[in-house]
């Protein structure tokens, strides 16, 4: 039989094994609670200090910047609703139709509090235009919150373009940056982001551990009550393994970005190609844009199948991709973001996501895309 076939990286990755080799002995010598006097606790808070310190230096900023949390939708909820408190949820926020649920949710709770909220178009690629970001300001707007890279078609955003419009204007940037870490370059203070969010297990860290860059110009409430963890920021004793894993992960994915980013280009491609020879180039059509997206999400449609038929017979050949956002893969419902992108219902329908890594082999992605064409050809009934 068969090994089965990863392909859906964007949604989680496996825990790298020298990640976990480095989280197991917090679970078992340094299990103290960080915030105890005692000599368990200090070792703890050495240990989470070290590891604080070298997420930080990952990403340019200082420690104190940086609010560990549970993953990226915590990371995007308390940047959003955190400054929508701090503003009695008065004044005027701007996204894009196209974010992840956790902004767009978030987004959703500040108008149902009070809060005008602008949910900005994108072309036909996913692509949002700085200009009409400048546009939709207003003087009671008091923050901005677009993603770096689209999760489902990979689409890279203008964020540098966009924070010099928000600092120009003095309005506070957000990003989520949560599907970009790991493959491109992140340093917030030079894109003038005064917000990032982050999560571990996209980059071949654990579950359930996350980080929210703060600029310490922002005000934020925090939305969790109790101890006085995180400069204040985010009450619950924090949880080491995953904040050392956080950051050994980083260490690891971030080694060699641009070998990386050369070999997930070169799998990408290689799935276009294969996908290309099987079937007609005119079924075989690619969603997002050309020249900036991120090197390891393939969003590709196949007019005259439908989304679902086709994941259900990649799942029985043993093919794991997905349809968009993990989060909302169990549901019949259309993607927001390709009806956002106004593509053809024929293209919308028919949408599947492969997403890779460095480890994908090109076995795995030969066999990966006979399988699909293979199920393509069957669902049309060629």
């Amino acid at each position: 039989m068969n090994t089965p076939i990863y392909l859906d990286h964007a949604a989680s990755t496996p825990t790298d094994p020298r990640v976990l080799e480095r989280m197991l002995p917090i679970f078992t010598g340094r299990f103290g609670n960080p915030s105890s006097i005692h000599a368990f606790g200090r070792d703890a808070q050495a240990a989470l200090t070290e590891a604080r310190d070298k997420t930080a230096a990952f990403f340019g900023v200082r420690s104190r910047q940086l609010i560990f949390t549970s993953g990226g939708t915590e990371s995007d909820n308390l940047a959003i609703l955190g400054m929508g408190a701090a503003k009695e949820y008065r004044g005027h926020v701007i996204t894009t139709q196209i974010e992840h649920h956790a902004v767009l949710h978030a987004c959703q709770r500040l108008e149902q509090l009070g809060t005008a909220v602008t949910y900005l178009p994108v072309d036909h690629t996913g692509r949002v235009s700085a200009e009409a970001v400048r546009e939709a300001i207003r003087p009671d707007t008091y923050l901005i919150t677009i993603m770096y890279g689209n999760n489902e078609v990979g689409t890279l955003q203008p964020i540098a373009e966009i924070g010099a419009i928000a600092r120009e204007m003095g309005i506070p940037f957000h990003c989520d940056a949560v599907q970009a870490l790991g493959t491109e370059e992140i340093k917030p203070e030079e894109l003038s982001v005064d917000m990032m969010s982050f999560s571990g297990h996209k980059i071949g860290g654990p579950k359930g551990i996350g980080a929210l860059y703060c600029s310490e110009k922002m005000k934020l409430v925090p939305q969790l009550y109790g101890g006085l963890q995180e400069r204040g920021k985010r009450a619950g004793t924090e949880n080491l393994p995953g904040i050392v894993g956080f950051a050994a992960a980083l260490e690891f994915a971030l080694a060699d970005l641009p070998e990386k980013r050369r070999k997930l280009e070169n799998i990408r491609s290689r799935m276009l190609e294969e996908l290309s020879n099987l079937l007609p180039a005119e079924t075989v059509i690619i969603n997002g844009n050309t020249d900036y997206r991120l090197p390891h999400i393939l969003n590709v449609s196949f007019p005259g199948v439908s989304s679902e038929s086709l994941l259900m017979n990649l799942d029985l050949g043993g093919v794991a991709a997905s349809s968009g956002s993990a989060c909302t893969s169990g549901s019949l419902e259309l993607s927001h973001v390709l009806k956002a992108m106004q593509l053809p219902e024929a293209v919308l329908h028919s949408a599947v996501r492969f997403s890779f890594a460095e480890s994908t082999t090109e076995e795995e992605i030969i066999r990966a895309a006979e399988i699909c064409a293979t199920s393509v050809r069957r669902i049309r009934k060629e």
